[in-house]
């Protein structure tokens, strides 16, 4: 009898002190909250503005609120798709030292708008949905997925990772990243809509 409670007691211990990388209770609610308030934010930012407040411009080389909703639009896939580069790799925890910021310096990093950034040409804003409720749309949906997607993941993020200009980050910080791209952007709106000029109606 002993003999057979042996490995049944053994196969125990290893169940309690296997390490468990899947994501965290905290984090999930960390990143939901994130992905969630930008989604809000930018409707409300943007909500009861007249085709005239959407479609002022600074200057002529600056963006109208129309365009940066767009490019936020435009951004959401690409961004949700570097998350999903990083899923389809091992984890790889010999990797992790590479990792040099934390999640609020990821965030803090992306939203500040004295960091200026080049914008691709195919992020480009180019009235590539047709209207400001057809940009809404695109990113509502697209959002909303996501927020889904991140709802049901149980991978391990912290050793997966994406590599950026400015260093690597684990494939948890790019949902940071990703809502954090929406809030530098709607606090490019806010910027257009204490422009001078800006049109009251």
């Amino acid at each position: 009898m002993r003999k057979l409670l042996l490995p049944v007691v053994m196969l125990m211990m290893l169940s309690f002190t296997t390490t468990d990388n899947t994501i965290t209770k905290a984090e999930r609610k960390y990143a939901l909250a994130k992905l969630k308030n930008t989604k809000k934010h930018l409707k409300e930012a943007t909500k009861g503005l007249s085709a005239a407040q959407l479609n002022f411009k600074a200057s002529d080389s600056s963006w109208s609120i129309a365009e940066c909703a767009e490019h936020i639009a435009l951004t959401e896939t690409s961004l949700y798709g570097m998350f999903e580069g990083a899923l389809k790799s091992n984890p790889d925890a010999s990797k992790r030292s590479e990792v040099k910021f934390a999640d609020d310096q990821v965030w803090n990093m992306i939203v500040d708008r004295s960091n200026k950034v080049k914008t691709p040409e195919q992020f480009k804003p180019s009235g590539k949905f047709g209207s400001f409720e057809g940009i809404i749309k695109e990113f509502n949906d697209k959002r909303d997925t996501h927020i889904q997607n991140v709802k049901g993941v149980n991978e391990d993020l912290r050793n997966r990772y994406a590599k950026l200009p400015f260093g690597t980050i684990d494939a948890f910080q790019v949902i940071i990243f990703l809502a954090a791209h929406t809030e530098r952007h709607i606090k490019q709106i806010e910027e257009v809509k204490m422009s001078a000029g800006f049109p009251k109606n």
